[in-house]
């Protein structure tokens, strides 16, 4: 039997699954959206279900009557509809708003690789009328509930390297796991994005996010990768929000509450998948051999931390901090009228202090340092 690991959105997926609404899966390709559904389905839903491709043209050419009578045939005595790659499919906003407003007691879920098209054709037809959840590669939270401690902390360096995509769990060797890292980049990772108006090639697009994968960490300047890049900053900016809305890289920005000295005009920019950033600099060796080993730690455990962030419904401003004067803190969350900074630490050879500046401006902070002995209470 297959392996599927139970994914943690599965129970608030179903409490939201309501009539007249639209329920909006979003991720990266390849991240487990239809085994999801499939599953869902055959443990939750006892009705029968239509199930639409959006990349399948003949499913464009049938919605794009729009008319309530033609959806009511296409339904028959379904009431649930799923529609996947629902981004493809031209004005999908306006056609499910005719649905959810004209056909009592449907129920429509619709999943998509890329923001940019299903947030945007979405927004305002369905305002009111939809939820949306994102999917992510595997948690730490969900693989929980599949092993123990031990477990956890045996395949922690092989999640550094080769990350969490679903489909690594049904290959056992190394070279396998690479190899369908090496083909996810090469035929998936860029689909989306390489059928955006305007962008022709995705060789400058794979260099950016070389670029970006060397520097983990540490504040991004948009002239500097279009200097290397032979890009304008604007485009640089595009591309980057870009590769954010189809959920390869997601952007931090610094915090400041207005002190001058605090860098605020810079971003970093940190991977979904440690998997998809080594595979980009083509480095696979275990961490004995590695050099960046604090860099794949800290996006191993903020990636994870967004990943718990997002599946428990926590409401949160994500920053780093540093100062010109060179005080730095890794990651600041503000929530509940609080703030919490954490520095993130692979080894520790001597004790690390709260920066002074950070003390003495943000005294009511909580301060933690997360490590390898500690770190599984921040991300489960």
């Amino acid at each position: 039997m297959e392996k599927y690991i139970k994914r943690a959105i599965r129970e608030k997926f179903l409490s939201k699954m309501l009539p007249n609404k639209v329920m909006v899966l979003l991720g990266a390709r390849r991240v487990g959206k239809t085994s999801f559904l499939e599953n869902f389905i055959k443990d939750n839903i006892s009705e029968p279900v239509l199930e639409l491709n959006g990349e399948d043209i003949s499913t464009s050419e049938v919605l794009s009557q729009r008319s309530v009578e033609n959806y009511k045939r296409l339904l028959g005595k379904k009431n649930i509809l799923i529609i996947d790659e629902a981004q493809k499919i031209p004005n999908i906003g306006q056609i499910l708003k005719l649905m959810v407003d004209n056909i009592d007691g449907i129920k429509i879920i619709a999943t998509g690789s890329s923001m940019f098209d299903l947030s945007n054709q979405l927004g305002e037809p369905l305002t009111g009328r939809k939820v949306t959840f994102n999917l992510y590669p595997l948690a730490q939270m969900e693989y929980s509930e599949e092993e123990n401690l031990i477990q956890t902390k045996s395949k922690l360096e092989e999640r550094l390297i080769y990350g969490s995509y679903p489909e690594l769990i049904h290959y056992d060797s190394n070279e396998e796991k690479s190899a369908y890292l090496k083909d996810l980049v090469n035929s998936y990772l860029l689909k989306d994005i390489l059928e955006y108006d305007g962008i022709k090639s995705s060789s400058k697009m794979i260099n950016l996010l070389r670029l970006v994968a060397f520097q983990i960490g540490k504040e991004v300047s948009l002239e500097e990768l279009g200097k290397q890049l032979g890009l304008s900053r604007n485009t640089v900016e595009k591309y980057l929000d870009l590769l954010e809305k189809v959920f390869v890289i997601y952007k931090v920005s610094g915090f400041s509450r207005n002190l001058r000295k605090e860098i605020t005009k810079t971003s970093r920019w940190y991977f979904f998948d440690n998997g998809i950033r080594n595979t980009l600099i083509a480095n696979f060796n275990p961490i004995i051999l590695r050099n960046d080993v604090g860099e794949l730690w800290e996006n191993y455990i903020l990636s994870e931390r967004i990943k718990y962030q997002n599946y428990t419904g926590m409401i949160v401003n994500n920053y780093f901090w540093r100062t010109y004067s060179q005080q730095e803190i890794d990651w600041i969350e503000e929530r509940e009228g609080n703030l919490f900074a954490y520095e993130i630490k692979w080894r520790i050879n001597k004790k690390v202090k709260i920066p002074k500046e950070w003390k003495d401006t943000y005294s009511q902070s909580q301060f933690l340092v997360i490590t390898p002995e500690n770190y599984f209470d921040f991300i489960t």
